[in-house]
């Protein structure tokens, strides 16, 4: 009897192993074929030239929006807080009519010298849009009721934060774009490339656990993850770095009325000779360099916005944001990096590549 049992103990243990492993790889699978389904769709999207990916970020936008005051409005739906949806949205619009009129004064300027309509609304857009949100300010201060003030003031923040990290960076993406499509295309891929090679090398290798946050998250992944999107990245700059496409400006003709990126390449994106230690030269884009400046940024500082998120989600016992995409979760889930990855890009073209810099040297001397 007691081998018996020993020997029925063992074969669940066996059976136990078996089907994790299994559900382990199926996940794998599930996760590898719509990684290469959404990075096919975005190669298709870039095809499609930017008023495409302009609509694309926007869409994600919106979605990642709904996502995160979805959460607050199941967490709080007992309490029956007046306007609570209504007003979030009222004040997404709000702000992405400030930021889109932004971008319209800024880059449709020929298109808005030929419509009056559009002149009076860009002459005036800085005070209609302060109306506006005004408007929604006025109805949230009327919305207020005795027995939920706290929690009333507590959703009108989470909105607002909701809005800072959502829209304005949304925002900076289109910006970066505008600069030239390679800094639009750059920079998120290398953080795909980044999860692709941080789940690799944590599926295979993974033993170290690296943060509480994402138990599942190892060394081994965030080293591996590292390397490969140097790797990834350099290539990727020179592919691109080639191509008046992919580096010019991208500018809208009033003439053909569509975008168009021609022009004389930057110093950037031609190819210098510079000399190594050991008399030793190689010939690179000077956008390479730059390339490898976001990787590592995209790859040490880029996963703290997915454990920011991870943070979020077991504050309020949840698994994703939402399961839009299978065995991925959330749209927020996907884009938790791409966001901070798109303010630094912002950030860094104002600091390095905008005003003339030295940083390429820098970092060649160094």
């Amino acid at each position: 009897p007691g081998g018996s049992r020993r020997a029925t103990g063992g074969l669940c243990v066996l059976m136990c192993i078996c089907v994790c492993c299994v559900s382990r790889w199926k996940n794998w699978w599930i996760r590898g074929v719509l990684s290469l389904a959404m990075i096919s769709g975005f190669f298709m999207i870039i095809y499609l030239g930017p008023i495409m990916l302009i609509l694309v970020v926007m869409t994600i936008q919106i979605k990642c929006f709904q996502e995160i005051i979805d959460i607050g409005y199941r967490v709080y739906h007992s309490y029956e807080l007046p306007w609570f949806r209504t007003l979030s949205w009222y004040f997404l619009i709000c702000v992405n009519y400030f930021f889109y009129g932004e971008t319209l004064a800024e880059y449709f300027g020929a298109l808005v010298q030929r419509e009056d309509s559009l002149q009076f609304l860009v002459r005036y857009h800085r005070f209609i849009s302060f109306i506006v949100y005004l408007a929604g300010f006025c109805m949230f201060v009327l919305s207020l009721v005795k027995k939920h003030y706290r929690l009333q003031f507590y959703m009108f923040a989470w909105t607002h934060v909701t809005l800072l990290i959502v829209v304005t960076q949304s925002h900076l993406v289109i910006q970066n774009l505008f600069e030239g499509m390679i800094w639009f295309i750059v920079p998120i891929s290398i953080v795909i490339c980044n999860d692709i090679m941080a789940y690799l090398f944590g599926f295979f290798f993974g033993r170290t656990p690296l943060i509480k946050l994402s138990p599942k998250k190892t060394w081994e992944g965030f080293i591996g993850g590292f390397f490969g999107t140097l790797v990834c990245g350099f290539i990727l700059a020179y592919l691109l770095a080639q191509f008046q496409y992919f580096v010019c400006p991208v500018e809208y003709n009033s003439e053909t009325n569509h975008f168009t990126a021609e022009c004389e390449p930057s110093d950037v994106f031609v190819m210098h000779q510079y000399t190594l230690p050991f008399t030793k030269t190689v010939n690179l884009y000077p956008y390479q360099i730059h390339s490898v400046l976001l990787s590592t940024f995209a790859s040490l500082i880029g996963p703290f916005g997915g454990f920011f998120a991870s943070g979020f989600k077991r504050a309020f016992k949840i698994k994703d944001f939402a399961d839009t995409i299978p065995g991925h979760g959330g749209i927020m889930d996907r884009f938790d990096c791409q966001y901070l990855m798109a303010t630094f890009t912002h950030v860094y073209i104002a600091s390095f590549i905008r005003i003339p810099s030295q940083l390429v040297m820098q970092v060649v001397v160094i």
